[in-house]
């Protein structure tokens, strides 16, 4: 009887490393708080990407939560293009 991995998160089973994970985790939690912002501004996608300083591809993308299409300092930019500050917290694992 074989017994499959277990994993802590879908960001631990995915990535090679526990860094990796920690970066897609990362970027995730970023991507929720930014579509969170535009879907509380009712803007439509072109909209938030004028605002965002970024195509309405890119806008899709970010809704669509493609972690993969995003780096951090991407996401930084446009939360902070949004009016609003990005605060890191580390804690242990």
């Amino acid at each position: 009887m074989s017994r499959e991995n277990e994993y802590a998160s879908v960001w631990d089973a995915i990535a090679d490393t526990p860094e990796q994970a920690a970066n897609l985790r990362a970027r995730a939690d970023l991507m929720r708080k930014i579509a969170e912002i535009l879907k509380k501004s009712q803007w439509t996608q072109t909209e938030a990407a004028q605002r965002c300083g970024v195509t309405q591809p890119r806008i899709n993308d970010l809704l669509r939560g493609r972690v993969s299409r995003f780096s951090i300092d991407a996401l930084v930019n446009i939360a902070t293009r949004l009016g609003h500050r990005v605060r890191v917290e580390v804690e242990a694992a």
